[in-house]
């Protein structure tokens, strides 16, 4: 294995990254051990000098080349594939693409991006049945002034973020002693900014100084692009760090779902506020409804509040849930179609929800309407296992859309992205969003123990997992990111899977789940990432646990806390210390990242939560009232609550 050195200093004018040699530096390599396998790297011990009579300040990048054929890089949390760089990228939403040649923005033949946009410190590539890549830190810590790589229990105060690289044009991965992001910074997919001069992000050297750092090298064989996930499984117990402890699981329901009850019913429209927020002028609260059958509120709100009033015992709580659930089943119907509206505005259903206006085709929505049958599904079964009452008129709605879900299939078996509203045909594929609608039948066949509609859930399973899922890419969930690669859609896959695998005892189906879990872990932090701003620097909020939502919105979001029933039902049918020990992580997670208590988080009552976790500085923009920024937003949000709830009062309540 060979690394190749290069370097940028703070005062060139270009920027090029040129040999060590030109900026006065010098790099010693030992290679030892290991064959590259995914549990024994090749260890390689680098010490990079600066043999310069002058301090030098820049970024130095280390890189990993590779055989170059048909390359698929990953970088856990912000590179997939390629980025989905071979669709079609004049769309509203932006995000970091790969393109070989000189693409015009959002794509380019490379990406530099700090290491905290990586959910654990790792830069793999797939290439004609192989795997190579390269770990490292991801930032380093000094102490008594020397500079050292941080690992877990290493002691020292923080100095500089590391980063990570990938290129297309060149065939390598990289990593960097300082940082850049590069070309651009995505903030978010609608706040891009261009590469910045090297200033703060820089990694120091004192004329004599010399820093040592040690790389972990894969290199190995793979049927896959799912072969990256032994080499990530690797990394995470090389860097993990559990979550900080702070409330126990009942008490996090407790203050969830009474904050939700106390703070964000609306009655008059029988539903949830979708943002909940302190009016400072006032004393009171404004709130922004956002009204809809699922996804950022309705179902997805309404069952999680209900699992807690049943466990609970609150039934001013649990007839608060079923008022939502009921309201939803009598009047969301469209009959043109047997399919619910998604949405609510001036007193009118309709599909014309909050995200209307960034969609290419306008229609019903499989994720959403897959997401509500799977949610009506779920209060009909807790109702009828925890209350003994049987809501029949709840599961006939749901059995009439799955029949009329069914239809729109195309011939690969899957579900489409947009349906039409005034037939109910298929108008828009290509997506991951009907995994929603494979849950719901699944969960509903399963409940019923009707198998009649088996082959065909069989067929979707398939084809899913074959074009999504083996490829390590699964995009077209959210409705807000021009089919990018997201961990949304997974949850639903997974929860389909749990059914599917219920229903037939095949270990198949297992199997897929643990590739699926698989790729949820990759949006999923392994260690605490040091955030620097407030409020979540000040309380030593926990990154670890909890998933980046898309890499076009690469924040960290709950949704992956509403997969625990299915985690535990999957270590229930086999021994798996590496999905206990991710379980672990994403229940500590839910119980440390709402308010305790009044204002904990700079904002609200006890048990408010917000949906937006911005573990990276790069993503801050959210701001207080002086005007200085904030790494997260100051509201209430339901459905975020709701993920939580949903992942503790089920079957891992008592445990």
């Amino acid at each position: 294995m060979e690394l190749i050195f290069s370097a940028r200093s703070r005062t060139q004018e270009q920027t090029e990254y040129l040999g060590l040699e030109q900026h006065g530096l010098r790099a010693l390599v030992e290679l030892s051990g290991g064959d590259g396998g995914s549990n024994d790297p090749v260890q390689a011990c680098v010490r990079i000098c600066n043999e310069g009579r002058n301090a030098w300040a820049g970024v130095i990048h280390v890189e990993l080349p590779f055989p170059k054929r048909n390359p698929r890089f990953f970088l856990p949390a912000f590179m997939y594939g390629r980025n989905r760089g071979e669709a079609p990228q004049n769309v509203t939403n932006e995000f970091p693409r790969l393109r070989e040649g000189n693409p015009s923005r959002p794509s380019s033949p490379w990406w530099m991006v700090r290491s905290d946009r990586l959910s654990h410190p790792v830069a793999l590539v797939y290439d004609s049945r192989k795997v190579y890549g390269l770990s490292a830190s991801p930032y380093f810590i000094r102490k008594d002034g020397v500079k050292r790589q941080w690992k877990p229990g290493a002691e020292g105060e923080f100095y500089q973020y590391g980063g990570y690289t990938c290129s297309l044009s060149s065939g390598r991965v990289g990593y960097t002693l300082g940082y850049e992001n590069a070309p651009l910074l995505f903030i978010k997919s609608k706040q891009v900014e261009e590469r910045a001069p090297l200033a703060n992000n820089c990694f120091e050297l004192a004329p004599g100084e010399s820093v040592e750092l040690s790389f972990d090298l894969f290199d190995y064989d793979a049927d896959s692009e799912l072969g990256i996930n032994a080499a990530i499984e690797a990394v995470y117990y090389q860097y993990h760090q559990s979550p900080r402890q702070a409330s126990d699981v009942r008490t996090t329901v407790t203050d969830l779902a009474t904050a939700i009850y106390q703070y964000a019913w609306l009655p008059e429209e029988r539903q949830y506020s979708g943002f909940v927020i302190e009016d400072d002028d006032t004393g009171g609260y404004r709130y922004n409804k956002l009204l809809s059958i699922s996804w950022t509120n309705g179902l997805s709100v309404a069952t999680p509040v209900l699992m807690a009033a049943l466990r609970l015992g609150d039934e001013s709580m649990r007839g608060q849930a079923i008022d939502c659930i009921t309201n939803i089943v009598e009047n969301s119907m469209n009959p043109a179609t047997g399919l619910p509206y998604e949405s609510y505005q001036n007193g009118k259903w309709c599909i014309n929800g909050w995200w209307f206006d960034g969609m290419r085709n306008s229609g019903h929505s499989s994720y959403l309407a897959g997401q509500a049958l799977y949610y009506i599904l779920k209060a009909f079964d807790y109702e009828q296992r925890y209350r003994n009452c049987i809501h029949d008129d709840w599961l006939d709605f749901v059995k009439r859309a799955l029949l009329k879900l069914e239809r729109t299939k195309n011939e690969d078996h899957e579900y489409p992205y947009v349906i039409s509203e005034k037939t109910g045909v298929g108008i828009e594929y290509d997506a991951f969003a009907g995994t929603w609608c494979m849950a719901a039948l699944a969960y509903y066949c399963w409940l019923t123990d009707d198998r009649a509609h088996l082959d065909s859930l069989k067929k979707s399973e398939n084809h899913y997992y074959e074009t999504f899922v083996k490829r390590m890419e699964c995009y077209g969930t959210p409705l807000d990111t021009d089919k990018a690669t997201d961990s949304e859609g997974i949850l639903a896959y997974i929860k389909a899977l749990r059914y599917i695998h219920a229903l037939t005892g095949d270990p198949l189906y297992l199997q897929h789940l643990k590739d699926a879990f698989n790729y949820e872990f990759t949006f999923k932090f392994c260690y605490n990432s040091p955030v620097k701003v407030p409020p979540l620097s000040r309380i030593g909020w926990s990154s670890c646990g909890g998933s980046v939502t898309s890499i076009a919105n690469p924040h960290i979001h709950p949704m992956s806390s509403n997969v625990v029933d299915e985690m535990l039902y999957y270590l229930e049918n086999g021994d798996d210390p590496y999905v206990h020990d991710r379980l672990l992580d994403t229940i500590g997670w839910g119980c440390q990242t709402y308010n305790r208590y009044d204002r904990e988080f700079d904002y609200g009552k006890k048990g408010w939560m917000s949906e937006r976790f911005c573990h990276s500085e790069g993503l801050l923009t959210q701001k207080y009232r002086d005007g200085s920024l904030a790494s997260t937003w100051f509201c209430l949000m339901p459905w975020a609550s709701g993920c939580i709830i949903e992942g503790l009062a089920g079957d891992y309540w008592g445990k």
